[in-house]
């Protein structure tokens, strides 16, 4: 269908559905994955269930039907301390997408999956995206965070929507 480039909040939008990347490990602790995991709780507590148990694995997603919209989880690290792994993008993108298609959602949002606290050169991770959001049902939008100057770029950055920081105990990406 298609593949959209915004700038701006991904919360913010009225997209029926979310996407973020996620490592392996059960580990929530930094960028924008701390706004997935304080606003739908219920995800992380499962998240870590099933890392904890083995199940979420590279290239593998968790659908999380929320009251609000639905949340996929993209595996797409194995721990935080590692990068992101582009063939997972791939393929976890891909099964999110088919996800979607029978589930009759017709738009996700997500941001720069890979980039940032996955450590990936977003060119690399674009170059792989656009062909799969370009051949499905789903459109595909992905969100540049622009933070926003004065006091609100500050109060933004510290609750982590949007934020990419590199490294830490409970980094994704």
């Amino acid at each position: 269908m298609s593949f959209e480039e915004r700038d701006g909040d991904l919360f913010a939008s009225d997209l029926p559905a979310l996407a973020h990347g996620c490592n392996c490990a059960g580990a929530m602790g930094r960028g924008i994955a701390v706004e997935f995991r304080r606003r739908w709780p219920a995800m992380f507590v499962e998240y870590r269930r099933r890392c904890a148990a083995g199940s979420f694995r590279l290239g593998d997603v968790f659908m999380w039907p929320a009251d609000d919209r639905v949340i996929f989880n993209l595996a797409t690290q194995q721990h935080w301390r590692a990068r992101a792994d582009l063939l997972a993008i791939e393929l976890a993108t891909t099964r999110m997408l088919a996800l979607a298609e029978q589930h009759g959602l017709a738009a996700i949002g997500l941001p720069r999956i890979g980039a940032g606290l996955g450590g990936l050169a977003w060119p690399r991770v674009r170059a792989v995206l656009v062909p799969l959001g370009e051949q499905a049902a789903v459109r595909m939008v992905v969100f540049a965070y622009q933070p926003r100057r004065g006091r609100e770029a500050g109060r933004h950055a510290e609750d982590g929507a949007g934020t990419e920081r590199r490294g830490g105990p409970h980094a994704a990406g």
